[in-house]
């Protein structure tokens, strides 16, 4: 079955005591995500792209309408994957994504891409055509901690992400001793504002708290530093 979803989303980047200012504000006003620990929840996203790396360097254009895909599961233990397709439509993010059982996911990390045939949503055989067509392999695992908060009215989420790491040596995401090395400053966190229609009064009161400009950098793009020799 596919998870569709499609709404606006900002980024912005804090410093550590600005994360821990606005968390505390928010566990007051919002529901801390059905996922979360004290500490946040791990994340971790295998991304794939064609041969020319045609999505990475759509985003390093600023193209306004793009995509992403990419594998994600929760960390050690994980017995499936979501398979993503994500696509930037002007202010909008849209995101759809098929549940893969473990054999499949690393099938498909393989290079064996006839596995999204067994499935029978449009997405898998939509995948299916563009990966075949443009050569896509996996480049670079991601991995983060999180802190979500939701709030039913206009299918708002709100998410902190830090300690970000990664590597382009090993693509077993599920792989429970991962070699990876640091991204991101330590003392930095990545704010991802989502959202429908409108942000509430009370919630955007206190999100104007931020003192920065939106993030135009992105996870991906950071996981990609080696190779492509990027410096966020």
């Amino acid at each position: 079955m596919i998870n569709e979803v499609l709404r606006k989303e900002k980024k912005y980047l804090l410093p550590l005591e600005m994360y821990y200012y606005l968390s505390g504000k928010l566990e007051k006003i919002l529901k801390v995500d059905g996922y979360g620990k004290a500490d946040g929840y791990c994340v971790r996203s295998l991304y794939f792209d064609s041969l020319e790396d045609v999505d990475w360097q759509e985003k390093e254009d600023g193209l306004e309408n793009r995509r992403k895909i990419r594998l994600r599961n929760y960390g050690n233990g994980s017995q499936n994957a979501k398979l993503e397709l994500k696509q930037k439509q002007g202010d909008n993010q849209w995101k759809r994504s098929l549940l893969m059982t473990k054999s499949d996911a690393m099938s498909l990390v393989e290079g064996n891409t006839s596995v999204l045939l067994t499935y029978p949503d449009k997405l898998a055989t939509e995948l299916y055509c563009r990966m075949n067509q443009y050569c896509y392999k996996p480049k670079t695992i991601i991995e983060y901690r999180r802190k979500a908060f939701i709030s039913p009215e206009n299918d708002i989420r709100i998410t902190f992400d830090f300690q970000v790491r990664g590597t382009e040596a090993s693509y077993d995401i599920f792989n429970n001793h991962l070699l990876q090395y640091s991204l991101l400053d330590p003392h930095l966190v990545i704010l991802e504002v989502k959202y429908n229609g409108f942000l509430l009064s009370h919630i955007k009161d206190l999100l104007a708290e931020v003192d920065g400009s939106e993030l135009s950098a992105s996870k991906y793009c950071m996981g990609r530093m080696i190779s492509k020799h990027y410096r966020f």
